[in-house]
């Protein structure tokens, strides 16, 4: 098949295992690219170094390579653009669109006016303004973070390919927030902006991800906006979540592919679970990807999360 233009990409963080959540929300995104004869990339999230270790990132590529999720050319790794993110950081600066925060986590906690348990605090804006201008002390070394300034910005909105309308109001939701900390005077750029930055340069068309950063998507689409970047069409997928409600994580029982792999397990069993989730096949089925890829339909996958038993993970082999 022709290349379509459409471009996505697996971003793993190699800070922990894969586990269930993020191999159906990469099986996924794999099978929107090839049935739109598209290309997906691979990026490695791996700004955060003293989670990062080498066998950690070796094991992502063999728990992609054993589920059949290959990808198009050499992977993106995020530590090796230092200098890229950290330019763009520079160009925001010069745009007056950042100022240094020594706000903690503290003071921006007692700041609240109510509760905001199991969401993002809500940044009530207090260094803006408070050291004058960002080249007043962009030279000066010290333990900082570095903010986006919203100005006047209240309601982001886009249309989720999956979710459909989506709309917030920052200054409600978040606040002015982090796109750099700084350490003695070596800026190191956050999530946000890296995530923007690398989606620009590498062409990504279409970004799909678990529903759990669509918060994160109306920020991105604002640091876009500033830096005269071209925003993707987002896709966002329900979330993969232990049967308290809550995201996946070691408290539900053992999850990752690795162990798997181990145990010897066939990645189409796997495929089998994975596919039954998002309503392309039954477990009991030889699976295939080809199968699922002839079989994939956006309207298929199930609008409601996807919960993980104790059964379902004794099944799986776990």
């Amino acid at each position: 098949m022709a290349d379509s233009g459409y471009v996505t990409r697996l971003a793993p963080s190699p800070t922990g295992a894969l586990h269930l959540g993020n191999a159906r929300t990469f099986l996924l995104n794999w099978l929107r690219a090839r049935s739109k004869g598209g290309r997906i990339l691979l990026r490695l999230e791996d700004l955060d170094h003293p989670r990062v270790k080498p066998e950690r990132v070796e094991q992502v590529y063999a728990d992609l390579r054993w589920l059949g999720l290959e990808w198009d050319g050499e992977a993106l790794v995020q530590s090796r653009r230092l200098v890229v993110y950290q330019a763009e950081f520079v160009r925001l600066l010069k745009q007056h669109r950042l100022y240094p925060c020594s706000c903690s986590r503290a003071d921006i906690q007692a700041a609240q006016s109510a509760p905001n348990l199991g969401e993002d605090m809500v940044y009530p804006n207090t260094c803006r303004g408070r050291y004058g201008t960002a080249a007043a002390v962009v030279n000066t070394s010290g333990n900082r973070a570095w903010r986006f300034n919203l100005g006047v910005t209240r309601h982001v909105e886009y249309n989720d390919v999956f979710l459909g309308a989506q709309e917030v109001d920052l200054s409600r939701s978040s606040g002015d927030f982090v796109v750099a900390r700084e350490e003695e005077g070596i800026i190191k750029v956050a999530y946000q902006l890296a995530c923007v930055v690398d989606d620009h340069a590498t062409g990504i068309t279409e970004v799909v991800r678990a529903d759990d950063l669509v918060n994160s998507t109306f920020r991105q689409l604002e640091l876009a906006r500033a830096l005269g970047y071209t925003s993707p069409e987002y896709l966002h997928l329900p979330l993969v979540v232990g049967a308290d409600g809550r995201r996946l994580a070691k408290r539900h029982g053992d999850s990752r592919i690795s162990v798997l792999r181990r145990k010897g397990v066939s990645p189409e069993r796997l495929l089998g679970w994975l596919g039954e989730s998002c309503g392309l096949c039954t477990r009991t089925e030889a699976v295939s990807l080809e199968l699922l890829l002839e079989r994939f339909a956006l309207d298929c996958i199930p609008k409601n999360k996807v919960v993980v038993t104790a059964e379902d993970l004794k099944y799986l082999g776990f």
